[in-house]
């Protein structure tokens, strides 16, 4: 949690940024991308020193073969295990603004809707190259890694891990999404009761899996619903993603007529590769799908 000390951060840290970091204006003979939030991002040369401010990014920019271009992650940046070993940041909403200047990064990746907005304004107002990443659908996710192959000078890697990422996502389409469709009520968090929408990375896998979101239609990317309208839209399956000790869906078992809990239909899956647009939910998006094959089979 930043202080009353964080108010005076940019006097007491700019000229140091503006010394150590930002001096050397972009080029725009250097590598050159659009961010998911549609800024052109210009770098002078490859990236050398880049901090990851959300665990997503942290994978995508391992996968992309920047790994070791790393020198700062946010809290909850657990994969690849190398992650673990590299300086700490903070949490994505309560940075440590000094101790990422201090760090001289050439690059910061962003989280458009888990970063503070505020404080990534100011590490753009200091004149820190900010990449806001925020991948909504399979594509954009093999995109990103395409475009920190750029930015760190490692396209050869990011190009193949980004082709190995499509291949794998047509493999599971062609298999699964023209399958029955199954009405699926995905639950983020328990109390409160937590749901995603349509536009959200889940959404996507649900759809490729043959299966639609209930609560698809609403506004809100992670909107608040009630028990009630969960038991009115009786979904065909439950479906949840946490610590797999945990029981994160016991609660509905007190409503045996909902059909998910009749069939049996709870399924609960690892927390980290469903919900982190990261290339791993190419993994968790094959186990949903053939958790939802079996759910199918107890539909009939």
């Amino acid at each position: 949690m930043q202080d009353s000390g964080t108010q005076t951060f940019a006097g007491r840290w700019v000229i140091l940024a503006i010394l150590t970091t930002l001096a050397t204006p972009a080029s725009a003979a250097g590598p050159s991308v659009t961010d998911d939030a549609g800024h052109v991002i210009h770098l002078a040369t490859p990236a050398q020193r880049i901090i990851s401010l959300a665990p997503h990014a942290t994978e995508l920019l391992f996968a992309a073969g920047a790994g070791e271009r790393i020198v700062g992650v946010s809290q909850f940046s657990n994969y690849p295990p190398q992650a673990a070993r590299i300086a700490s940041v903070g949490g994505a909403m309560s940075l440590d603004l000094e101790r990422i200047v201090s760090l001289k990064p050439d690059l910061v990746v962003g989280w458009g809707s888990g970063s503070s907005a505020s404080q990534l304004e100011r590490l753009r107002a200091l004149g820190i190259v900010v990449f806001d990443s925020e991948p909504r659908d399979f594509e954009a996710i093999a995109s990103s890694m395409e475009r920190f192959g750029v930015m760190a000078g490692t396209e050869a890697t990011a190009a193949s891990a980004a082709r190995r990422f499509r291949d794998e996502m047509a493999a599971l389409r062609t298999t699964y999404a023209a399958r029955t469709p199954v009405r699926v009520f995905f639950q983020v968090w328990q109390a409160p009761l937590m749901t995603l929408n349509d536009a959200h990375l889940v959404s996507a896998a649900l759809h490729l899996c043959g299966a639609t979101n209930i609560f698809g239609s609403l506004p809100q990317l992670a909107p608040t619903v009630s028990v009630e309208a969960v038991l009115s839209a009786n979904p065909d399956v439950l479906v949840t993603s946490g610590d797999e000790q945990s029981d994160a869906l016991k609660a509905w078992r007190r409503f045996p007529s909902m059909t998910a809990v009749a069939r049996g239909n709870l399924v609960q899956l690892p927390a980290d590769t469903m919900t982190r647009a990261g290339p791993r939910i190419a993994d968790a998006t094959r186990m949903l799908c053939t958790k939802l094959d079996a759910a199918r089979l107890r539909l009939r």
